[in-house]
């Protein structure tokens, strides 16, 4: 059962409900990706992380406006872009930077419940939603970086787990290009990069969550998410790309067995065609 996080205000808690009720829609679909997806790799894409996120709104201890952007459930946004990204058919140009392992669009998310991504009330991009906390002293922070042109790196620099727990690091990296980038071979739209995964398990007893959802219920997950214990081992050191229809970029090995591409799927499917390409390698960590 999970634990309702302390001194969570009514609104907040509101706003926790809304999004249990959008994750159980009977009409919500939900593609799986299956964990064989993953790339072993040493790192970060890029140990160019950019600069600070510091946060302007948010839930629990938001450390809104803090220069050293140590917080808990906190966001920072809208960050304009400088580019085009289209998701589930909108084209966005700002971006919404959640500390809870999470992008979102159209609002910040301070939830730190990880229902899934198809539990999130905006649209979201999710390379680790679980609830952080940077509070920690040993903690580190949320960074982003926009100095390529078309390309958004955000990373969470060696975070710790609420409640300002720093014993245990998670660092994990989210890569997102522009419509019109000119994506290397091998490479894709969208990469999640896991470097040292320390934590999973949290003071309000969760576990975490993988993928995209489109803010009404459906989207798309990594198998075990929200319901396997020690998905940070799973992925520790791994990478996965996605193309632009959000289907996964087979690694430079070749495409894996057809029974281990085959995606299971509730209600009608949103899995884009896969695109056979090779990968550059990922930057180690520093």
């Amino acid at each position: 059962m999970i634990k309702l996080k302390m001194f969570k205000t009514t609104a907040a808690a509101a706003a926790m409900v809304a999004m249990f009720g959008a994750a159980s829609a009977a009409s919500a679909t939900e593609t799986v990706i299956p964990q064989s997806a993953l790339v072993s790799s040493s790192g970060y894409y890029t140990n160019s992380i950019g600069q600070i996120s510091v946060t302007n709104g948010g839930g629990n201890a938001n450390g809104a406006g803090d220069p050293t952007g140590r917080n808990d459930d906190g966001f920072n946004g809208p960050v304009a872009l400088g580019f085009n990204y289209t998701l589930f058919g909108t084209t966005y140009n700002s971006i919404f930077i959640n500390n809870n392992g999470n992008v979102s669009f159209g609002n910040g998310i301070s939830a730190f419940v990880p229902t899934g991504p198809t539990g999130a009330s905006q649209p979201v991009i999710s390379p680790w939603f679980d609830d952080v906390d940077t509070r920690g002293a040993l903690s580190g922070v949320v960074h982003y970086s926009l100095s390529t042109p078309g390309e958004l790196i955000v990373t969470w620099d060696n975070v710790g787990y609420f409640s300002a727990h720093d014993d245990l690091l998670d660092s994990f990296q989210l890569v997102l290009r522009a419509d019109n980038f000119a994506v290397p071979t091998g490479e894709g739209q969208i990469g999640f990069f896991y470097g040292n995964m320390g934590w999973e398990q949290t003071d309000t007893s969760q576990v975490a969550a993988i993928g995209f959802g489109d803010g009404s219920g459906n989207g798309e997950v990594l198998a075990g998410s929200s319901t396997q214990a020690n998905l940070n081992s799973v992925v520790a050191n791994h990478h996965i790309w996605f193309d632009q229809n959000l289907a996964v970029v087979p690694s430079s090995g070749g495409v894996p067995e057809p029974a281990t591409w085959a995606m299971m799927i509730v209600g009608t499917g949103l899995a884009g065609s896969m695109i056979r390409r090779r990968r550059r390698g990922a930057t180690s960590l520093a």
